[in-house]
């Protein structure tokens, strides 16, 4: 009987490892003869060779000096610096422009504000011009809320200065020297709140109805004064 041949390719590592085996089947079950053949035993002697083979070529890692380790460290620890370096700038980027942004924005509210208060302000002075618009009844009618009272309080002051100058600015009392609507005694009382006292009634009435608050705290009072004494 003549000897049979068989090839055999194992990968081993990536490798072809052929093998030609005379009168050997690689490919043959564990249990069969031809496993237990002495040339088998030569078979995995060249596939365990040739992965010593293979790991000898194999290049084996360079190790670094102290300084080259030192270095890396230092390439390590520049490259980390940079990119904190690169994120804290990108944040103080950041933060100046948030800072712009509310320098602005508040800017901008103060300027509505300037705004608003001088629209108040100009309300304000056009509402307390209208007050002194009108006749010395209209004006004293139009000034009793300053002093806290209401409109129901005005037929007492009217008919108490009806009774005193008939509403008359330049109302002359020759015997007394009293003068203008409240008629002040003297008249020029009124000085103190304006030096046109004797043509202005605006002048007079403001010292009017204070002096009706500080004496008898409202016209109904210096009325009712008047007429239980003759005067106010």
């Amino acid at each position: 009987m003549k000897a049979k041949r068989s090839v055999a390719i194992l990968a081993v590592s990536g490798i072809a490892v052929v093998s030609v085996v005379a009168g050997l089947d690689l490919f043959a079950s564990p249990g069969s003869s031809a496993a237990s053949d002495p040339v088998s035993g030569r078979a995995e002697m060249a596939v365990l060779n040739s992965e010593r083979a293979q790991a000898a070529k194999a290049p084996k890692p360079k190790e670094l000096t102290p300084e080259q380790q030192a270095q890396e460290v230092i390439q390590l620890r520049n490259q980390i610096e940079a990119v904190d370096a690169e994120r804290r700038a990108a944040q103080d980027a950041s933060d100046l422009r948030q800072k712009a942004k509310n320098t602005a924005l508040a800017r901008y509210k103060a300027l509505q504000k300037t705004d608003r208060n001088s629209q108040e302000e100009r309300a304000s002075r056009d509402a307390e011009r209208k007050k002194f618009e009108g006749t010395p009844k209209q004006i004293a009618k139009n000034l009793l809320a300053d002093h806290g009272w209401s409109d129901s309080q005005f037929s007492c002051l009217e008919s108490l200065w009806n009774k005193e100058s008939r509403w008359r600015v330049d109302a002359d009392n020759p015997s007394s020297s009293a003068y203008g609507i409240p008629q002040a005694l003297p008249g020029n009382r009124m000085a103190a709140y304006g030096k046109d006292w004797r043509t202005n009634p605006v002048v007079q009435i403001k010292w009017g109805l204070d002096y009706i608050e500080n004496r008898h705290g409202s016209p109904c009072g210096a009325w009712a004064h008047s007429k239980a004494k003759g005067w106010y």
